[in-house]
């Protein structure tokens, strides 16, 4: 009997535009009901990671339903998908009265850009309870950055280097700190359960959009064989018809890098770049040392869909397009991956060094 994978699922971050590698979860799941099988994703991936908006996803689908079965995820790909569509409207919105009051504060509209984050934080506190991670689904990695010790911080039930326990996080302040993005949305103050301090951080997205080699690090850190090992990098687009046009950046300054209204020039440039950088690195690593699989699932955007905030209706009918066309142009690997994940849910775990059981 063949010996049984380890799947692992990595999300970009991108704001809105997690709304794409979401209906490429759908459509995965569509084709594993195909082939009889109807397992939650959490059943499926041995260890989930994101940044941002991934980060978002990847929690949904691998903590526990507050009050819910046993087992139960948090939310359905289904549940999050009318989140983007739907609840993330009242997300990206902006308060009037904030920004008269920040007008006053500062004339030049430097930080209007800033979306409350109540409505944020209240939809998260309704979606995952006071449930940590301790307690998720399977194992989880959630990125963020701690602007007051200046660290990259890596929120996850797995193992530390030592081998020792990481520290435990509530999910909705993970997920809030995750995507605590600078210039959509203030710092997160999150509490360490581990240490009862509170820290505050800013989005993974800073250091590392594409998770994936965190991802991988992650998973050997619990023992997983590299040649046992499945990735699956999911993005959430990239943007080739946007330019940032010379004449117009030598002009921006500090404040026109920043602006909202030319899509944050400076965070997109770092997202994009990273995410770019790391898939090729993966790709490059992986076949070259001809361990770990990776698959990478990315597309196109449209001009107008980069901005991380864009939740109106026409843009979200851009970004399922964006979806569909990598869904049709990847038919062939999503088959293959469906198939793959079959396979490995019909093969029986063996006792193999680095089992989750006893990489718990």
């Amino acid at each position: 009997m063949s010996k049984k994978k380890r799947f692992i699922l990595s999300i970009d971050g991108g704001g809105i535009r997690g709304l794409i590698p979401l209906r490429v979860l759908e459509s995965l799941e569509s084709r594993l009901a195909q082939r009889a099988i109807k397992e939650p994703m959490h059943k499926h991936f041995d260890l989930m990671c994101g940044t941002s908006t991934g980060g978002l996803i990847v929690a949904g689908l691998a903590a526990p339903k507050p009050g819910g079965e046993k087992g139960e995820a948090a939310a359905t790909i289904k549940e999050l998908r009318d989140f983007y569509e739907l609840e993330a409207r009242d997300i990206f919105t902006y308060s009037l009265g904030k920004r008269l009051a920040r007008a006053f504060i500062n004339p030049f509209n430097l930080f209007d850009e800033t979306y409350d984050a109540r409505p944020l934080e209240r939809l998260l506190k309704e979606r995952f309870g006071w449930t940590s991670m301790a307690s998720a689904l399977t194992k989880i990695v959630l990125t963020s950055y701690d602007i007051e010790q200046r660290k990259a911080v890596f929120m996850t039930n797995g193992l530390e280097e030592n081998g020792s326990r990481p520290n435990d996080y509530y999910f909705w302040q993970a997920v809030r700190a995750t995507t605590a993005a600078p210039s959509y949305f203030e710092p997160a103050r999150v509490e360490n359960l581990s240490t009862g301090k509170e820290e505050a951080m800013v989005d993974g997205g800073v250091f590392m959009n594409d998770p994936a080699m965190a991802a991988y690090l992650e998973a050997r850190k619990l023992g997983f064989s590299s040649e046992d090992t499945v990735i699956i990098s999911l993005g959430t687009g990239q943007s080739q018809k946007r330019p940032f046009p010379y004449k117009q950046a030598i002009g921006w300054g500090a404040l026109g890098w920043m602006q909202p209204s030319k899509g944050v020039p400076i965070l997109s440039m770092f997202s994009d770049g990273q995410s770019q950088t790391a898939s090729y690195q993966a790709s490059r690593l992986f076949t070259e040392l001809g361990s770990a699989q990776y698959y990478r699932l990315n597309g196109v955007l449209d001009p107008e869909s980069e901005d991380f905030d864009n939740a109106r209706p026409g843009n979200l009918i851009a970004l399922n397009g964006t979806a569909d066309r990598i869904i049709r142009d990847e038919t062939v690997m999503l088959d293959r991956l469906a198939d793959m994940l079959r396979d490995n849910a019909e093969t029986e775990p063996t006792d193999a060094t680095g089992s989750m059981e006893n990489a718990a």
